[in-house]
């Protein structure tokens, strides 16, 4: 879900914009007339700042636009592009400062000193102090990039500040160069600051995993339990975003609504270990590390023809083993379509460790059952209620149906809440013969047990 649309980021740029402009106007102005080099590279890498955060205002207002059909994954690169732009501005800054300062230390130039460089520079501090401040506290709620770029520049420009304040006292002094080795220092700073920008966010517009984040939600994953098979984890940022493409295996017998449980379980994991992520998860059928069991339904569900598969049972017998099936397949084909995909099933089970024999039994799949009107169905009731009072159960919520093959029962047996699960499908089993036995007629019994209230 994209963030919603907020004000801060634009408003935190323009403040910035504002504040660098009147500092361009103070470093640059006394440095011009005192003959200033490091004031005056101060001054420019100011006036750096007032293009930077024009940069940062449009960056950020692009990157809050909604995703689009032509950007599905929004516009938060946008900021990155923006931040890629500040470096630039940086690193060229730097370079004609570092050029001006040497050029000036060969010549021995050495500029006048007064205090209203001192006020200035004071001024320009406060002003850094504040700007860093806005700025990272709303890159940090914001996990904004172009504004965190903004933070670290000003940051260079407040040391820059410092190492002017240094150069002019050591020009007092009686150091002519202390001048242009100041202006040398704000060219190292701004050109350290503008690499490391330039690193940072190039590595995300390669869509470079970040490390960290990817560690995080290795872990995330890891403590979702065995059953769980992560297959693959793929991550990306965008603007402070983390989109995750995730691929996880599941027991081949588990249905679609487990299957979408899992994902959700793997959505909510890193979700909480990488908040605001955007995350796709692919659910896939497990073909590793399976008990034979899962193993012969993954190689029957394998077969596009077949429709279900069940009633698997291994039989053990010394050290090999044997597999029994049905298989569940289109009425419509015929006998040796049949058999063809019952031989490719046993030849995939056969490939498992210890089975020596696959034996399947084909079924038709079974069209629905059209349901006529009662014609006699009346007496059914209370032979119901005498065969489970013979088996020695209560049962309720009967329901007869009349088909054109016959009754069908369904009905309810209730059972003490300590009944385990195989004395619950015996007495179930015993229910159904005995009502079969009575009911002549009868094609199906359904019987669900469920414990006494």
């Amino acid at each position: 879900m994209d963030r919603p649309v907020n004000a801060a980021p634009q408003r935190t740029a323009m403040i910035s914009l504002g504040a660098a402009a009147v500092l361009v106007a103070l470093k640059l102005g006394v440095g011009i007339a005192t003959t200033s080099l490091s004031l005056i590279s101060a001054g420019f890498e100011s006036s750096g700042d007032v293009l930077a955060a024009l940069i940062t205002y449009f960056a950020v207002s692009v990157a809050l636009r909604p995703a689009d059909r032509g950007h599905p994954y929004g516009h938060r690169r946008a900021e990155n592009l923006g931040a890629l732009g500040e470096a630039t501005i940086l690193i060229f800054g730097a370079l004609l400062i570092a050029i001006e300062a040497i050029r000036r230390l060969a010549q021995g130039a050495s500029p006048e000193i007064r205090w209203y460089q001192f006020a200035v520079l004071a001024v320009a501090l406060l002003v850094d102090a504040l700007r860093i401040r806005s700025s990272s506290v709303a890159a940090r709620e914001l996990r904004s990039p172009a504004l965190r770029s903004n933070a670290a520049h000003f940051a260079a420009d407040a040391a820059g500040s410092v190492a002017v304040i240094i150069g002019l006292v050591a020009v007092r002094a009686g150091l002519h160069g202390g001048d242009s080795i100041a202006a040398l220092v704000v060219a190292a700073l701004t050109a350290a600051t503008g690499l490391r920008l330039l690193g940072s966010n190039a590595s995300v517009l390669m869509d470079s995993a970040p490390p960290e984040a990817r560690r995080v939600a290795e872990h995330a994953l890891a403590g979702l339990g065995p059953e769980i098979e992560v297959g693959r984890v793929r991550l990306r940022e965008a603007a402070g975003r983390y989109f995750a493409d995730v691929v996880v295996s599941v027991a081949p017998g588990s249905a679609v609504v487990e299957g979408h449980v899992a994902a959700d379980r793997v959505e909510k994991a890193l979700h909480d270990a990488l908040p605001g992520s955007d995350v796709v998860v692919h659910v896939e059928p497990r073909t590793e590390n399976l008990d034979l069991r899962d193993a012969a339904l993954a190689a029957a569900l394998g077969e596009p023809l077949v429709k279900e598969a069940h009633d698997v049972t291994v039989y053990r017998h010394g050290t090999r083993r044997s597999v029994s099936l049905h298989l569940k397949l289109p009425a419509e084909l015929s006998l040796s379509e049949a058999d063809a995909v019952a031989t490719r099933v046993g030849e995939a089970i056969c490939r498992q460790d210890g089975v020596g024999e696959v034996q399947v039994h084909l079924e038709p799949l079974e069209e629905p059952v059209r349901v006529v009107p009662e014609r006699g169905a009346a007496h059914v009731p209370a032979q119901l209620e005498r065969s489970a009072r013979e088996v020695g159960v209560k049962a309720r919520d009967w329901r007869v149906l009349e088909t054109d093959g016959g009754l069908v029962i369904f009905l309810t047996v209730e059972l003490e809440p300590g009944v385990g699960l195989t004395e619950a499908h015996d007495l179930a089993s015993r229910l159904e013969e005995h009502i079969r036995s009575r009911l002549p007629g009868v094609t199906d019994v359904v019987v669900h047990t469920a414990a006494t209230r």
